[in-house]
């Protein structure tokens, strides 16, 4: 452990019990989530911290691994919203570059927890932080002005200027140095553009006394007929050239509402695009329009890469019609499934490689070592085989707990979201008559999940799709598909594996699957009798091209490499959180916003398993 970063402050009045309260109830933001923490075996629930949603509420900043590159711009965003006075643990962290240096540093272990949060307090409590607001800066949080029209939002520019696609002056916009997109993405935070002034009213009083304004005026604004004016000119709200109010122009609210005198909207040529004026059906023709077919309002909502609930590294940014979502857009921060090309690698170190991918190392071990081996034509005994299979099994415990605790969240049942992490924690490290054990309390939890009704009326419905759609792992199976990588191991057809299917094809399928599998899993275990990690065997200096494929807990996994001289010098990785990214726009088009991030988050997505 070590301290290194705690600056000191004064402390006196007010800021002395302050820091003791703060003390003595830390509450704490997890990077990069806390199912990744659960993952690395850390117990925060258990180690009297009060895990926040959010930074804003948060007074220590916990770091667990490194920082990911495709994080580290969310990172400083998340460090500068958090409230002063702020702490640092970081837990098996090298350089957290952009944030500063951890006040303080521990391994990534229990321990390392428990010895740093010791620490952490007392330094808290003493006040050794500063708590000015200017004390960290990054490029993140650098902010520029950009441009761009409130009817396209498509439309960016540097420079202030009038829009080439309908004439209306470009508006200013914040946005960051490092890129606006990640700035939102940091914040869980939208630029909102309301066109509820553009849009067209149902309610005929906004245009109340607009006949008798414009009868007597030479000029009115298309979109603000409110605007009226004796001189040409352009409107002071949107900019559009102002018309005019006679029979060229379109006569009072009738002519307005026909959009007589079409070609007098603008008097110059914007772009080589020919002057005329655009209604409002052409101005939103290619805009999303709610179910009703009525158009409202829309905005661009970004969630993640931290947002409670969804899968830590994903930037899901969702097109809103009103609370209903008309578009999506979802991609990995930190993907992993573009594997090194180009250098010849130690089988060994491409084990690791692929054993870092977070959320299921062991699968992703086993995979690699498999391929490898079939490269080099080893063979293995029964035993070892069994082994190997356990130890994925365990992991798809493990792995459906999580998943299980994170969807508790993300759906309000907390209760669920405690259980399963502790059960989770216990399972993932435990040997067989461990596991074996602990199949009265998981069952117990699995019949209460499976039996709730509210949790059921929740789900029903939910996400939602057919077997038109490409699908793997309990994703297909919860729709009644047979895809399942585990059917052709003659390893785990004589440990007695069988297929679970549910039908329904929803988010509350999804969740059954996955309990059925826990039970089948831990019946795996038990039968199998011994379970190890996988470990690579020595290949020597051979060559030759070998494929393997694993039923992650997400669903099967496949990769082929290529051994030259005993160095691995080509390799191509399959994996279903890839596949499954593509689900996201039917599972969530049209529908309302809190159901869409259910959907989502009943898919299971890994970012670290797919394509960065």
């Amino acid at each position: 452990m070590m301290l290194s970063g705690a600056r000191q402050g004064a402390l006196s009045g007010i800021r002395r019990v302050i820091a003791t309260a703060m003390s003595r109830d830390l509450s704490a933001f997890v990077l990069p989530g806390p199912a990744i923490a659960r993952s690395r075996g850390l117990d925060l629930a258990g180690s009297n911290l009060i895990i926040v949603g959010t930074p804003r509420h948060a007074g220590v900043l916990i770091i667990v691994g490194s920082i990911a590159e495709g994080l580290q711009d969310a990172a400083a965003v998340v460090y500068a919203q958090m409230p002063r006075p702020r702490a640092i643990l970081a837990l098996g962290a090298g350089d957290i570059a952009p944030l500063p240096v951890a006040d303080v540093s521990a391994p990534l272990t229990q321990d390392g927890l428990r010895s740093g949060l010791a620490e952490l307090r007392r330094v808290v409590e003493a006040g050794a932080f500063h708590v000015d607001a200017a004390d960290f800066t990054a490029a993140a949080l650098e902010v520029r002005i950009e441009y761009t029209c409130p009817m396209h939002p498509e439309v960016v520019s540097d420079e202030p200027g009038d829009c080439p696609k309908c004439g209306m002056s470009l508006v200013p916009r914040e946005t960051s140095a490092v890129g606006h997109g990640g700035h939102e993405q940091a914040q869980n935070m939208a630029e909102t553009v309301d066109h509820s002034e553009h849009a067209p009213k149902s309610d005929d009083s906004c245009h109340a006394g607009h006949d008798e304004t414009a009868k007597d005026a030479a000029y009115t604004c298309p979109m603000h007929p409110e605007v009226v004016s004796d001189e040409p000119g352009k409107c002071p709200k949107c900019g559009m050239n102002l018309v005019k109010a006679d029979g060229e122009g379109g006569q009072g609210h009738e002519g307005h509402g026909t959009h007589g005198g079409h070609d007098e909207h603008s008097s110059e040529p914007v772009d080589g695009i020919e002057p005329h004026f655009m209604s409002m059906v052409e101005l939103t023709k290619d805009q999303p329009r709610s179910s009703d077919g009525l158009q409202m309002e829309w905005i661009e909502a970004p969630f993640g890469p931290f947002f409670p609930g969804l899968p830590a590294g994903l930037h899901l940014s969702l097109t809103l019609d009103g609370d209903t979502v008309a578009g999506s857009d979802a991609r990995s921060l930190v993907g992993m499934a573009d594997l090194p090309g180009g250098t010849a690698m130690a089988p060994g170190q491409f084990v690791d490689h692929l054993a870092a991918m977070q959320l299921s190392p062991i699968a992703y071990r086993a995979l690699a070592c498999a391929a490898i081996e079939d490269a080099a034509g080893i063979a293995f005994g029964a035993d070892d085989r069994r082994a190997r299979a356990a130890a994925i099994e365990r992991e798809r415990i493990a792995s459906h707990l999580s998943w299980l605790a994170e969807f508790g969240v993300q759906t309000g049942f907390l209760w669920l979201a405690g259980r399963a992490g502790a059960l989770q924690l216990a399972v993932q490290g435990a040997g067989t008559a461990e596991i074996v054990a602990l199949a009265g309390p998981i069952g117990r939890l699995i019949r209460r999940v499976q039996a709730a009704p509210l949790m059921r009326m929740r789900l029903r419905g939910i996400g939602r799709f057919g077997k038109d759609r490409v699908a793997w792992g309990p994703v297909d199976r919860a729709r009644g598909g047979g895809s399942d990588a585990r059917s052709d191991d003659a390893t785990l057809k004589e440990l007695g594996f069988g297929i679970r299917v549910r039908n329904g094809g929803d988010a509350l399928a999804r969740m059954m699957l996955r309990c059925d599998e826990i039970d089948q899993s831990i019946g795996l275990i038990a039968t199998a009798g011994t379970l190890a990690a996988p470990m690579l065997a020595d290949v020597g200096v051979v060559s030759g091209e070998g494929a393997a494929s694993i039923e992650t807990p997400r669903g099967a996994a496949r990769l082929t490499v290529t051994l030259t001289d005993g160095k691995v010098t080509g390799a191509e990785l399959e994996t279903p959180s890839t596949a499954h990214l593509a689900l996201i726009d039917d599972l969530t088009r049209q529908r309302e916003l809190g159901d869409a991030l259910v959907a989502v988050g009943s898919l299971d997505l890994s970012p670290w398993e797919m394509r960065g």
